[in-house]
């Protein structure tokens, strides 16, 4: 069946909106990722425009975000403090965001830029996962003792305006947690993605946040960021289509809680190749068809 899009202009089976969400929502819940940054170049390869995928996707991290936190805040795994700090940074960083996104739209070269940096995005994190992944599975335990001597580089520890902040036990400049919010809005508003995977690392090894407290506080924050920059495409580059943020929403719904099922027979350096596999695969489809020439170089559309 087919359902109108008004934002994106166009009628695509509602089956495969639906679909689509569903399958991004299985590999999030079999994997534990927020799976934003497979669900943008999906939209693309279904010939949904660059600014109504990246716009629309926000609306979708809101929506499971919201369930993860709430889990975690149950079990009091939120520091609320270091998360308010970086919704701070979260902000600033989607206002510079949206305006970046505003300036290549008024370019002319969204798609382009947007398919360059997923295609990077992309393809760096699916290396360094399938790197990980295949070194794991070969050499256990190596890798442990290297992360664990990790610390904090001298020049963040001289950094002012220092906070204390009791529920993770740091005492850190509030530039640090306001630094790593301000990259989480800027890739939410430029490219829909979270950033779970950078946010993770950076709080653990720069920020030195205890690991029992990162995923639900990261959550926090990409929530409001993430509901944020949605109010903000939709107001100013009108790129936000709700009729098919619902399905995708629905879809992910329902696939996350077969994923949830699944992931207890998929787990260790064998689903993270898996993923890693998937990435890649993703990353090389866009680079085709962004390096491919096409096989009609012009199109008349009608009314213009």
């Amino acid at each position: 069946m087919q359902i109108y899009l008004p934002i994106a202009e166009m009628s695509v089976p509602i089956e495969m909106i639906f679909l689509l969400g569903a399958f991004v929502g299985f590999i999030s819940g079999v994997f534990g990722v927020g799976g934003g940054f497979l669900t943008t170049p999906l939209l693309i390869f279904m010939g949904i425009p660059s600014a109504v995928a990246v716009g629309t996707q926000g609306s979708q991290l809101v929506a499971s975000g919201v369930s993860g936190v709430m889990g975690y805040w149950r079990r009091g795994h939120v520091d609320f403090m270091v998360g308010t700090i970086m919704l701070g940074g979260g902000f600033f960083g989607t206002l510079v965001g949206v305006g970046f996104f505003q300036f290549i739209k008024y370019l002319g070269q969204i798609d382009l830029i947007i398919s360059i940096l997923y295609i990077v995005l992309l393809g760096s994190i699916g290396c360094m996962m399938l790197f990980e992944s295949v070194f794991s599975a070969f050499k256990k335990k190596t890798m442990k003792s290297e992360f664990n001597r990790l610390k904090s580089p001298s020049l963040i520890s001289r950094l002012p305006y220092k906070m204390r902040f009791p529920r993770s036990k740091l005492y850190v400049s509030a530039l640090v947690p306001g630094g790593i919010g301000f990259v989480s809005g800027f890739l939410v508003s430029t490219m829909g993605v979270g950033g779970g995977f950078l946010l993770v690392p950076a709080m653990i090894y720069i920020l030195g946040m205890p690991p029992l407290l990162v995923a639900g506080t990261s959550l926090f924050q990409i929530i409001f960021t993430s509901a944020f920059s949605t109010m903000m495409h939709a107001t100013i580059s009108n790129s936000v289509d709700i009729m098919l943020a619902v399905f995708l929403i629905l879809g992910g719904v329902i696939g996350a809680q077969f994923g949830v099922l699944a992931s207890k027979k998929v787990t260790g350096a064998r689903a993270r190749i898996i993923l890693a596999l998937l990435v890649l695969g993703v990353c090389l489809q866009l680079a085709i068809q962004l390096f491919l020439s096409p096989s009609e170089i012009f199109v008349m559309v009608e009314g213009q």
